[in-house]
């Protein structure tokens, strides 16, 4: 009795990444059960065995033995003669079993087989995929970058699958080069022309949270919860955090001794600046905290319209905007409300520094004033068009520009 080793005639299924072995059985046996149609019109009375454990194959097909020229359908009966030369104890009614070997087949048949197995197994794989990714979304994978393109860059798993990082899913900072290991999370997985598209992204805020989950055993064994993350990819992040037992600092536990948790994320993340406060229901302190390093002096909320007037020293408002406005931005997003900053009026500092019109005025510009002495607001103002034009190497357009910016100061 031969048997055929379908591993060993089958060769690309020697190593299946994501589909078990009991499911390429089932394909393999369908696949031999559509060839046994094909050559003789049905399989009902064909048995086809596959071995599990090495790939072996045995077909064996069942005939009814009947009266020589009495046989209505070759398939399903034989004739007493031909089954006797066979087996010479045979009568009539006994069932026929004869093997059928692959061989038997022809090269054709088996050739429209192998591709037919081909391409289901590939279709199986791909569903396996995609099942496997969509239940991951919002994880972290690591995976090694395999190649770059202008727009995206194609990550492999330890699978060897397939990842998109998109160029707008990376930190601006990054910078990769084939071989790199990295780790994003997953965020998208679609299925684009039967074939599972895995978007992964550095940029998401679940991205931080899962650094945290790993970071934190105190986040990841459920004792401090994250509220809300709010980013803008490699420049800042806040990240509002409450804990239900407290014994528990949670600010305190996220930043670890000495900065020792996060500084791992930050690395992570291009050295994005990370606030971690303290959730509160108390929506003024939640607004002091979002705000935070500034010191607020007071708030004015209106709860119906969702805004919040808030009120800070001088010295204060560039600590609350940030540099580029990413400050009071993610603590309008963290909240929900939108902030609007007012310098508080004060009789015994009427002048306002320079440095404190850095989020309106290019830094370039401030330190042309600041080179010929001019370093408050008043300064550049008590002189004339004239006069700063000929003090400075700036523009006129670019002088008026700024004593725009200075006067609604005051005004």
């Amino acid at each position: 009795m031969s048997n055929i080793n379908l591993i060993d005639s089958f060769q690309e299924f020697k190593d299946f990444k994501n589909i078990d072995r009991p499911t390429v059985i089932s394909v393999l046996e369908e696949v031999f059960r559509s060839m046994i149609r094909k050559r003789f019109g049905t399989d009902e009375n064909c048995d086809v065995i596959v071995n599990p454990d090495n790939g072996d194959l045995e077909i064996w097909r069942t005939r009814t033995v009947v009266a020589d020229e009495f046989s209505e359908d070759d398939d399903l009966e034989i004739e007493l003669a031909e089954a006797r030369k066979v087996d010479p104890d045979l009568e009539i009614g006994d069932d026929f079993i004869e093997e059928i070997t692959l061989e038997s087949f022809g090269r054709r048949a088996i050739l429209a087989a192998r591709q037919t197995l081909v391409s289901k197994v590939l279709e199986l794989e791909k569903d396996e995929i995609f099942k496997k990714y969509k239940d991951r979304v919002g994880e972290i994978v690591t995976g090694e970058v395999y190649q770059i393109w202008k727009k995206e860059t194609l990550v492999l798993d330890d699978e060897g699958n397939e990842l998109i990082l998109p160029k707008t899913e990376q930190i601006p900072a990054d910078y990769f080069k084939k071989g790199d290991t990295i780790r994003a999370v997953v965020y998208k997985v679609d299925m684009m022309n039967t074939t599972p598209k895995i978007i992964i992204s550095r940029t998401a805020p679940e991205f931080l949270q899962r650094l945290f989950e790993l970071e934190v055993p105190e986040i990841f064994d459920g004792l401090i919860t994250i509220k809300n993350i709010v980013r803008e990819p490699g420049e800042r992040a806040k990240v509002a955090v409450e804990s239900y037992d407290d014994r528990i600092d949670p600010v305190g536990a996220c930043v670890g001794m000495k900065g020792s948790r996060i500084h791992g994320i930050v690395r992570e993340l291009r050295n994005e600046n990370i606030d971690v406060i303290n959730f509160t229901n108390n929506i003024s302190l939640y607004i002091q905290r979002a705000l935070s390093p500034a010191r607020i002096s007071s708030i004015k909320l209106d709860d119906e319209e969702k805004r919040a007037a808030v009120y800070l020293q001088s010295d204060q408002v560039s600590l609350a905007i940030g540099r580029g406005g990413h400050n009071i931005k993610l603590a309008g997003k963290l909240t929900g409300y939108e902030i609007d900053v007012y310098r508080e009026s004060n009789e015994n500092d009427e002048d306002v520094d320079l440095e404190e019109f850095a989020d309106e005025i290019d830094g370039w510009i401030l330190d042309e004033f600041k080179r010929v002495g001019l370093d408050t607001a008043k300064s550049v103002l008590a002189l004339s068009m004239d006069e700063l034009v000929r003090r400075t190497d700036l523009e006129e357009n670019t002088i008026q520009e700024v004593v725009q910016v200075l006067r609604a100061e005051f005004e």
